[in-house]
């Protein structure tokens, strides 16, 4: 299993700071959450890039039915180039049911689920080199190939992790199209034990991807059963507000200088 570190807040400066430590203190990734304002993780994350040469970067997550997937995918593939071949893109269809800021896009659960698709296609599209999309809600199109030609990542296969909602068949039908998935369980199900049947399922289907465990931890005690139940992935959290106060601050950089919970 690897270890991750999802940053909850404060300046660009402090954050990039906290990376830098977490690639010193053993991590093996540092993330970033996306709002539609505050500091832009795109910029963060090539700033760390330019900073460490090992971790993992990426963000937890995108809400992409809110993002242009032209824009997205040439952001991750910048910081796959900068990086030297270490982005990771995790999506979703982005919560409403929270005090982040609202700018009067798509709210109906079932076009953004569409649009999550599109998206994760048009993108594949365009990392892959090609010049052209065409579905309901995204068109794309360009008749010279030399910005696919720079746009290009390092790697062959940027991981893209989704949310899926387990077990919605529709919402794991996705997953198997990508590389990780981010577990949303049930109220009260989240549970080694219930991980342990979402990794089953994928194991049936012939599914290699990551499997994303989360929560807060100061040993591996805490994380031994979602290692055991199929985890490939631990992203440590701190989301209790403020996140941006001095005393987070201090909290967030003595975690992670702590190192990961092995």
């Amino acid at each position: 299993m690897k270890y991750g570190f999802i940053l909850p807040g404060g300046t660009a400066a402090e954050q990039l700071e906290q990376a830098v430590l977490a690639e010193q203190a053993g991590w093996d990734g540092v993330f970033v959450w996306e709002a539609a304002y505050g500091v832009d993780p795109w910029g963060l994350l090539c700033a760390v890039a330019a900073k460490t040469e090992r971790i993992r970067l990426g963000t937890m997550l995108t809400p992409l039915p809110w993002r242009r997937p032209w824009k997205v995918a040439s952001q991750v593939a910048t910081l796959d180039q900068l990086s030297g071949g270490r982005a990771t893109l995790a999506v979703g269809v982005g919560a409403t049911e929270t005090d982040l800021p609202r700018t009067g896009e798509e709210l109906e659960l079932r076009a953004r689920a569409a649009m999550l698709d599109e998206g994760i296609d048009l993108i594949r599209e365009l990392w892959g080199g090609g010049l052209s999309y065409h579905g309901q809600y995204y068109e794309y199109s360009c008749e010279r190939d030399d910005l696919a030609r720079v746009g290009r990542p390092v790697q062959d296969r940027i991981p893209i992790w989704v949310v899926g909602v387990w077990p919605r068949p529709k919402s794991m039908r996705r997953v198997l199209r990508c590389d990780g998935v981010l577990p949303q369980f049930a109220p009260g199900q989240d549970t080694p034990a219930e991980l342990a049947r979402l990794k089953a399922w994928l194991s049936e289907r012939g599914a290699e991807v990551d499997v994303i465990a989360e929560g807060e931890s100061q040993d591996a005690t805490a994380v031994q059963p979602w290692g055991e139940a199929g985890a490939t992935w631990w992203l440590e959290t701190r989301w209790e507000m403020p996140h941006h106060s001095a005393e987070r601050m201090q909290q967030v950089r003595e975690r992670i200088a702590a190192g990961p919970p092995r």
